[in-house]
């Protein structure tokens, strides 16, 4: 898509009609059905007699066998001595890892073998945000509780640390030096490292939810547990346009994208819906939905992930009633629904080619090709729902981590891809 073609017009009947290179979108598409089931869990209380404990026993061993899967991964990661949330690789050289646990703990390790090359600690809650700046510089860990710590990758020691007030996102700036954070108060901090030199982009009381960086690295958005949507001016610090009311959502942000033309944000939501939107002309410019709740894997239709295809113009919503659409934006439809058998977490898509990674609450990553919408791979290995995702730069690996207590690493073959 050309990033010099956005235009709005309107017709005779004043309907707003959408060039789409680029541009706004005015259509409400209704997508697919289905959604993700909660497990249940039965906790023994001390039985004696040992009738009941090789009942126990026996319970376990089936256990075992209904979690025993295939394991594609290359390395798996086994630090951790509680969930793991958060997940990153390196930028510059995709051969480090780091990933952050419900075990107050993040680990900066690598890939190939597991060697560990830092422990952050000093945190007092779960590390549920990590990251490496954009030349792998630094690595950042934010707890829950609103402990911000960075670290040098060069001599491994903490330069930088701040306590805000409880954590809600980490996000590093595109091309500087500069980390931003959300909180529950509603505020967003950006600070320079390792200075940290501050600015604060004053919330409206609510939280924010989560955010996303347009990557001329000149503006930023934000999303909001009351379904607002701001976009902020980095060197001033100010709004700039928002998005609220029933140009917002009915319920909380979830996951945001910024179009590679520095124009366009598409967002989710909890309350089922996805919207594009255009900071040039503060439109709302496409609704659509993730359809209904499928009761056989879950209660809600809440979308958990969006993105837009770098190659090709596709958007890509993925929701917890286990559908990603795949959406062909010039004309104007849902091309793809893609069921998976649980909630589908996180998308996404490859730097160059129109696939777009999947991974959901059954433990497994899949990549579906976005013009047949079919499964060109898939990966299994984790014995419980994967948190977090995320592809190198390089498009060779798959980082996941899971509440199975594990990291793993995946080889993304090109035959795959």
């Amino acid at each position: 898509m050309d990033s010099d073609q956005d235009s709005l017009d309107q017709n005779e009947e004043g309907i707003d009609v959408v060039e789409v290179n680029e541009g706004d979108i005015e259509e409400v598409i209704d997508l697919d059905e289905s959604e993700e089931q909660d497990g249940s869990e039965m906790e023994m209380e001390g039985y004696d007699g040992e009738d009941e404990e090789v009942e126990d026993d026996e319970e376990e061993d089936e256990e075992d066998e209904m979690v025993d899967v295939q394991d594609d991964a290359d390395f798996c990661f086994k630090a951790h001595t509680a969930s793991v949330f958060s997940c990153d690789l390196d930028p510059k050289t995709s051969s480090l890892a780091v990933t952050g646990g419900e075990d107050d703990k993040a680990y900066v390790w690598n890939i190939a073998d597991g060697t560990t090359a830092l422990i952050c600690t000093g945190h007092s809650d779960s590390v549920t945000c990590v990251g490496f700046s954009s030349d792998s510089k630094f690595v950042a860990s934010g707890d829950m509780s609103g402990l911000v710590k960075v670290w040098s990758t060069e001599s491994w020691e903490e330069i930088w640390s701040f306590e805000c007030s409880d954590l809600e996102w980490i996000k590093w700036h595109p091309s500087a030096h500069v980390l931003l954070a959300g909180t529950a108060d509603g505020d967003v901090w950006m600070w320079k490292i390792p200075s940290g030199e501050c600015k604060t982009m004053q919330g409206h009381g609510c939280q924010t939810t989560t955010a996303e960086l347009f990557s001329d690295g000149k503006q930023c958005c934000t999303g909001y547990e009351d379904g607002v949507i701001k976009v902020w001016n980095l060197k001033t610090a100010k709004a700039t346009t928002t998005f609220k009311g029933n140009s917002g959502h009915q319920d909380s942000v979830t996951s945001l994208d910024c179009h590679d033309n520095n124009n366009l944000i598409l967002s989710g939501s909890v309350d089922g819906s996805s919207k594009i939107y255009n900071c040039n002309t503060g439109k709302e410019v496409a609704v659509f939905f993730a359809g209904d709740v499928n009761e056989d894997i879950g209660e809600t239709n809440s979308i958990e992930s969006v993105g837009f295809c770098h190659s090709q113009p596709l958007a890509a919503i993925g929701s917890l009633n286990g559908t990603l659409s795949i959406w062909d934006m010039p004309t104007q439809i849902v091309r793809h629904k893609c069921q998976h058998d649980a909630g589908i977490v996180k998308l996404k898509w490859d730097k160059t080619n129109p696939f777009v990674y999947t991974c959901s609450l059954d433990g497994n990553i899949r990549l579906w090709d976005a013009r047949s919408g079919k499964v060109e791979g898939s990966w299994s290995g984790h014995k419980g729902e994967i948190l977090d995702m995320n592809i190198s730069r390089d498009g060779n690996t798959i980082l996941s981590v899971s509440g199975d207590k594990t990291a793993r690493v995946f080889s993304i073959h090109k035959p795959d891809r």
